[in-house]
């Protein structure tokens, strides 16, 4: 495995904004949050690769948004 300093620092990023959606998911009961906040938190240590890592994350903070845009939830 090939980490950077930019791929540490986009992880750790990325893991501090799922543990806020996890402790948010789990308190109030959204289970979009809690499963988006798992994936943020967990997917860093898989990923590798600077660009894949940056547009998965995005994707994955803007789906809770997304998911209550077109389901209102």
């Amino acid at each position: 495995m090939h980490f950077t300093a930019a791929t540490l620092i986009a992880g750790v990023v990325l893991s501090s904004v799922g543990t806020g959606y996890f402790m948010y998911g789990k308190r109030a009961g959204r289970p979009v949050h809690l499963v988006c906040g798992a994936l943020l938190a967990i997917f860093p240590w898989f990923v590798t690769n600077l660009a894949a890592l940056v547009l998965l994350g995005i994707v994955l903070v803007a789906a809770p948004f997304l998911a209550a845009w077109w389901f209102a939830i």
